[in-house]
């Protein structure tokens, strides 16, 4: 039985992408909300939802990157070579949230801001420039003889400004929904008038990108709009408008865990959008993902590995999230 190998490690790496951006996404956003949260025990409850778990979430980080190197290490140089800038300044968001983490509890009361500003800038830094590092790659890059051959700066443009812009809303809305159903009492209240404008912020990035992009790009807008495609694709949509309906609803009713799942929804079908939209290309607009390809030989021996990797991969973080489940209190901490 012969297995379509460049498929199989595309599904692959899209999963822990997606791990990534479902994970990763709610504590960035926590760093975000931050500033509207002003008082000190406030805060600390709000990092301590995630304490305990924040840096296993980027395990899914470092897989996608290290499974784009081996199985497809043409987009992995091309790619690395067109946007090191926003990756750079995104990973030093991550250094910066990571060290504020640390930092902040072991830190003097007097120098705790220090480290509270040093979490919200490096959330905002690590969202934005992830939201403009896709919002490029969506773009295009631009090849000669399969190389990078355009300018250092040509991933700024207006769209992929706005698209970080809408994924630090997404993570924002990510991240409050989970407070929703961590924290309690006034806390969460706060967490759930917070909560409400984003959501139209949320519909208004959906809104922008969703328009701009076939505007923009001829091949992704046939791929949608292109007849049987759109009575199928024409789902997705549909689903995100009951996804935010079904939001809207339970913000008013109470509840503590379905905003969030309607929260992880929204987004999980804005990354099957984005798969939809630029498959089978894994360097816009050309280069498919079969000519970016490793030799069989390579991708065959490297998905051993990983898929002996992956199960327990999700084994602790399943384990992990089940000892911290529940309600985060006042009091309780990471030391």
């Amino acid at each position: 039985m012969e297995f379509d190998l460049p498929v199989i490690w595309l599904m692959v790496i899209l999963f822990a992408i997606t791990m990534y951006v479902i994970m990763d996404g709610f504590d960035l956003g926590i760093g975000i909300l931050f500033p509207f949260v002003q008082d000190k025990h406030d805060r600390d409850v709000m990092m301590n939802t995630v304490a305990p778990v924040w840096d296993g979430n980027e395990t899914w980080l470092v897989l996608g990157g290290a499974g784009l190197m081996a199985a497809f290490p043409l987009a992995y140089a091309v790619v690395l070579s067109a946007l090191y800038q926003p990756i750079i300044l995104m990973l030093l968001g991550l250094i910066f949230r990571g060290v504020a983490f640390e930092f902040r509890f072991k830190a003097p009361e007097a120098e705790q801001h220090i480290w509270d500003k040093a979490f919200i800038g490096g959330s905002i830094t690590a969202a934005f420039f992830q939201g403009v590092t896709l919002g490029a790659y969506i773009n295009g890059i631009v090849l000669e003889n399969k190389a990078f051959v355009g300018g250092s700066f040509d991933w700024i443009s207006p769209f992929a400004l706005v698209t970080g812009l809408g994924v630090m809303v997404a993570y924002a809305l990510l991240g409050s929904t989970w407070l929703i159903m961590k924290t309690e009492e006034h806390l969460q209240q706060r967490l759930l008038q917070l909560t409400r404008p984003l959501v139209g912020l949320v519909i208004v990035a959906l809104l922008v990108v969703s328009i701009w992009t076939p505007l923009a790009h001829p091949g992704i807008a046939e791929r949608w709009f292109s007849l049987p495609n759109f009575y199928f694709l024409s789902l997705v949509p549909v689903l995100v408008t009951i996804s935010l309906y079904s939001l809207m609803r339970e913000l008013k009713s109470g509840y503590d865990r379905q905003p969030f799942i309607a929260a992880l929804i929204i987004v999980l079908l804005g990354l099957l959008g984005l798969a939809i939209s630029i498959w089978p290309q894994i360097i816009p607009p050309d280069i498919t993902i079969w000519e970016a390809a490793a030799p069989e030989s390579s991708l065959k021996f490297a998905l051993v590995g990983t898929l002996a990797i992956v199960p327990m991969i999700l084994a602790y973080t399943i384990w992990s999230y089940r000892v911290f489940k529940g309600k985060v209190r006042h009091g309780d901490g990471y030391h």
